[in-house]
């Protein structure tokens, strides 16, 4: 066969395939690429991270998964923070609906690189606002990325994760330890525990921060949190709790269709401590005006959790939209 109709027919075959591929185009909740990242970070206690610490902590290596979802250019990014837990199957239900809308996720793993699986039925094995440093340190690295829109990275959380998210919002905890040049662009918090009260946490990101949680929820409660909220809207903040009234902590894994709660044994709750921060980054009991420690009289145990499928759809429906919007997705 001459040279000219090789080469004619080689290109009419790689049309063909390219013709065949476009056909048979991916699921939208599939990504289109994954990425795994060591995530340099710090094993430090809670009054090492409010007082800025950072020479005294211990150097740890976590993890991010980065799924890119379909679409050109530089695209927007949800960043997922873990519960007490650690990352579960609940999550890769939120990744599959925002990578369906063309929303790239980074999943951090904040236990893994620190030898840990579960930490509910004994808190004290890691301090509380270690996930913040893990997330500012994963905003480092989407800021650089060439796939991801700087301006369009919002922080979504769950339980100790969503406590995370909530208190990664405030000015002062970014000053200390966010070095990556930029800011979320929302706050997602997913029941999170509001029973610390931080030197200066009226003061947040001029971001809005969307709360979702349970009336029943006897693992953290809402009470602290309403009691936030109302504080972050007298000052003017952009905050809005969601408050599902037949939800229990862990609602929203009924989008795997759980729709059963149970105790989570074991597991230790804050749920009627009163923590505040004291001078030097202390966290204090308000009732004993003593350090707070896990085997303080306060600290019970055995709270409940499950899913809920009604309102773990109207949930992922309200973030959706939320997101939609301020993504300017088409």
């Amino acid at each position: 066969m001459p040279t000219a109709f090789r080469v004619a027919a080689t290109l009419i075959a790689l049309c063909a395939s390219t013709a065949l591929a476009n056909a048979q185009a991916l699921p939208k909740e599939v990504a289109t690429r994954a990425e795994i990242y060591p995530i340099p970070s710090l094993t430090l206690s809670d009054q090492q991270f409010l007082s800025g610490d950072a020479a005294a902590a211990k150097p740890v290596t976590v993890a991010g998964e980065f799924r890119v979802a379909q679409g050109s250019g530089k695209l927007p990014v949800v960043v997922l923070m873990h519960g007490s837990s650690g990352v579960g199957a609940t999550t890769e239900a939120w990744v599959h609906a925002f990578n369906a809308m063309g929303i790239s996720t980074f999943v951090i793993d904040g236990f893994t690189g620190r030898g840990l699986t579960v930490v509910g039925p004994n808190q004290a094995l890691l301090g509380r606002l270690n996930l913040i440093v893990d997330i500012y340190r994963s905003l480092e690295i989407l800021a650089k990325h060439p796939r991801v829109d700087p301006d369009r990275i919002v922080l979504m959380g769950f339980s100790r994760g969503g406590q995370a998210t909530l208190y990664a919002s405030l000015d002062r905890f970014n000053k200390l330890w966010n070095k990556s040049g930029v800011q979320f662009a929302a706050y997602i918090p997913f029941y999170p525990d509001c029973s610390t009260t931080y030197q200066g946490d009226g003061d947040v990101a001029a971001r809005p921060i969307r709360i979702f949680h349970g009336t029943p929820d006897d693992y953290n409660p809402v009470k602290s949190c309403k009691a936030f909220v109302e504080r972050l809207k007298a000052a003017g903040r952009d905050v809005v709790l969601t408050e599902y009234p037949d939800s229990a902590h862990g609602f929203d894994s009924g989008l795997l269709g759980v729709n059963t709660v149970a105790v989570s044994a074991n597991a230790q709750t804050v749920r009627n401590c009163k923590i505040r921060e004291g001078d030097g980054g202390v966290l204090m009991n308000g009732d004993t005006n003593a350090p707070f420690t896990y085997k303080d009289a306060c600290v019970e145990l055995n709270p409940h959790v499950g899913g809920n499928p009604t309102t773990a759809a109207e949930s992922r429906k309200a973030v959706e939209e939320f997101l939609q919007a301020l993504f300017k997705l088409g």
